[in-house]
């Protein structure tokens, strides 16, 4: 991962400046919504390297939008439903505007510019959030972890390892799952991301 960080970080400063525009563009898309600090400082240098550069300088504007997308709360994904569904609506967003990037002084550069909205169709949140019925927010303790593949497995394996309890909301890194850590709630999903709508555990009560 650091030798390809490296490796993108010297193409981006490439003297070829459709190379320099996609090379920072990736930076972006591979970083979306991590807040991840290496990257962000590498962006930081390359703004102040390309400072009189509008068109780079634009370029590493939309790759920090990436990084920092929904102050990290969002992420680029076509997967949902933990990683078990594929949007073709999503893929198609991403595959348009890579496809786009083919011809960046044309497109994206040129008049063109809007296709990047298609980005927005592959956008998805990296935090769970839980509300009652009323949708109220309702904090609860969860437990997240990295997940584990339980298809096909006999009885009720855990589908989580290594896992720390936290209050909702919740930020899921990637290959990461949570499930309820309280009986005093059940969700109305089978699927702890996003937002859940949880209802109150009537046998609890009793």
């Amino acid at each position: 991962k650091q030798w390809y960080q490296r490796r993108v970080a010297i193409t981006a400063g490439d003297s070829d400046a459709e190379v320099a525009h996609n090379a920072i563009f990736a930076m972006g898309i591979v970083g979306s919504g991590t807040n991840n600090a290496r990257l962000a400082n590498m962006l930081r240098q390359l703004a102040q390297y390309y400072h009189k550069d509008a068109n780079n300088l634009f370029m590493v504007r939309l790759a920090q939008g990436l990084v920092h997308l929904g102050k990290g709360t969002l992420t680029l994904s076509p997967y949902h439903s933990d990683r078990m569904l594929m949007s073709r609506v999503a893929v198609g967003g991403l595959l348009g505007v890579m496809t786009a990037f083919m011809d960046v002084n044309g497109l994206i550069i040129g008049k063109s510019h809007y296709l990047l909205y298609h980005l927005v169709s592959a956008i998805q949140p990296r935090m769970l959030v839980t509300f009652n019925e009323e949708l109220k927010p309702l904090p609860v303790p969860v437990r997240v972890g990295q997940a584990v593949d339980v298809v096909g497995q006999a009885g009720k394996p855990k589908t989580i390892t290594g896992f720390q309890t936290h209050t909702t909301p919740v930020l899921l890194a990637h290959g990461e799952r949570a499930e309820l850590g309280t009986n005093e709630y059940t969700p109305l999903t089978p699927i702890m991301e996003g937002f859940v709508i949880l209802r109150k555990n009537e046998e609890m009560e009793e």
